[in-house]
């Protein structure tokens, strides 16, 4: 039998199974189970293998010491340490799994979660504030406001940083609304703030949510001062790729949830990273984009922004899909009901069906006719992507520049879907002019350098 090294340490071990030997490297986890060895693997899954079935084990890498202090991550002080503020709303980053359903809760307290990553204290003062603990479907612009006032007084009160934990499935939402919060008016956050999820809740073994929170924490800590102009007043920070080891730092504005399960679901959209975070076993670093490096030495005349901007909820802002399924009764009876805008996702370049060329489809001209009363009535009709990259380009085809004489807006948006209901929402809610600002870039949200 071999002798066990302690939590932390990373191991190459080779296993004998009925399928022959196998050779494993990773870290070493508390056990599993008595008589068992549990491992990180590098894919971020978790293995555990009996004792007697371990032929041999080197220690690659003894495990870091931590300081026996007895004191909750809220209360540790290094002075040579930044200080950041974790601001917690829930989602599955902050979730277990009730194993008597099967079915994951958000029930994870932030101190619980801190606690659980001792690294922390080696990176960062962390202080933990719980402003909710609720999915993120649940999200409305009210959560926005709370959000963004936490964050507003958590650098009236000195903090170095900001990070938000939230779930991923309107994760981008809250980026994009948060970015032009801070930053739509023309100003900057004062420090860095990144929004953080995870996949997996934080008690499974392939969780993602230990490496996307240390990496957050980082980038919060030891980023560049925003720009204002990046995206980089708000970030989100999660995995690069399925298998631990590096995340993302994605603008705010230009990061959309791509898949419903994957580690690495969160993807820029017509954005690269502004940054790579590599984990580095617990110590993490980060490696500016050539793009950003450059651009944050440049003379920068935005001022810090002292008071976000807030979103009215009681704004409507109705979405529909151009399509076959695309009616007039439909925008008809939310006109009657009232709205604040429209916004149509449209298709391919960002084209609307208001055409019956074969005289066969009189749905289609009911369609044009809807939509036109609606700019007449000067609710205002934004056309975004469908397609989620590329941009929208109304002028190409002669249905487009037909769109643009009715009225509609959106010609030139590169930003994901989300990020212009956000925008518009924004505008409505501080008094912007729709047709001034919505192909505009505010925040880095329109900026065409940064398409792939």
């Amino acid at each position: 039998m071999v002798d066990m090294p302690d939590a932390g340490s990373r191991v190459l071990v080779e296993v004998e199974s009925l399928n022959g030997s196998t050779s494993i490297e990773g870290i070493v986890l508390p056990a599993a189970s008595a008589g068992h060895i549990t491992i990180k693997l590098v894919n971020g899954y978790n293995a555990s293998y009996s004792i007697d079935s371990i032929s041999s084990l080197e220690i690659v890498e003894t495990a870091a010491e931590q300081p026996a202090t007895g004191e909750s991550p809220q209360t540790t002080n290094n002075e040579s340490l930044p200080t950041v503020r974790i601001l917690h709303t829930g989602g599955t980053i902050a979730s277990k799994v009730d194993y008597a359903t099967g079915a994951v809760v958000a029930r994870f307290e932030p101190d619980e979660l801190i606690s659980s990553i001792p690294e922390l204290n080696n990176i960062a003062n962390i202080q933990a504030i719980k402003l909710g603990n609720m999915f993120s479907d649940d999200m409305r612009p009210q959560h926005w406001n709370k959000i963004a006032e936490a964050s507003r007084q958590a650098f009236a009160d000195g903090v170095d940083g900001v990070v938000i934990t939230q779930g991923t499935d309107t994760l981008h939402y809250t980026a994009a609304a948060l970015s032009f919060s801070w930053a739509g008016s023309g100003g900057k956050s004062p420090r860095p703030i990144a929004i953080v999820g995870s996949q997996r809740s934080s008690d499974r073994g392939s969780s993602d949510a230990a490496e996307n929170l240390l990496a957050a924490v980082h980038w919060a800590a030891n980023a560049p001062s925003p720009i204002g102009g990046a995206g980089d007043s708000v970030v989100v920070v999660m995995h690069t790729s399925s298998n631990d080891g590096e995340c993302s730092v994605h603008p705010g504005i230009g990061v959309r949830k791509m898949h419903s399960t994957r580690r690495d679901a969160f993807k820029g959209i017509n954005t690269q990273p502004l940054a790579i975070i590599s984990a580095n076993n617990g110590k993490p670093s980060h490696q500016l984009s050539e793009t950003y490096a450059a651009e944050i030495e440049l003379p920068n005349e935005r001022i810090v922004t002292s008071t976000p901007d807030k979103f009215e909820p009681q704004i409507r802002i109705p979405q529909f899909i151009a399509g076959p399924w695309l009616v007039s009764e439909h925008i008809d009876a939310i006109m009657n009901i009232g709205c604040q805008a429209i916004v149509i996702h449209g298709t391919g370049l960002g084209h609307l069906p208001i055409d019956d060329p074969e005289g066969d489809a009189p749905e289609n001209t009911l369609v044009w006719r809807s939509i036109t009363r609606a700019v007449n009535r000067e609710v205002p009709v934004v056309i975004v992507n469908q397609c989620i990259s590329g941009p929208v380009d109304m002028n190409v085809y002669s249905k487009g520049r037909k769109q643009m004489e009715m009225g509609i807006l959106g010609h030139g948006i590169i930003a994901p879907p989300e990020t212009v209901v956000a925008k518009i929402h924004w505008a409505l809610s501080n008094g912007k002019n729709i047709n001034s600002i919505i192909a505009a870039d505010l925040c880095g949200e329109g900026r065409a350098t940064l398409m792939e």
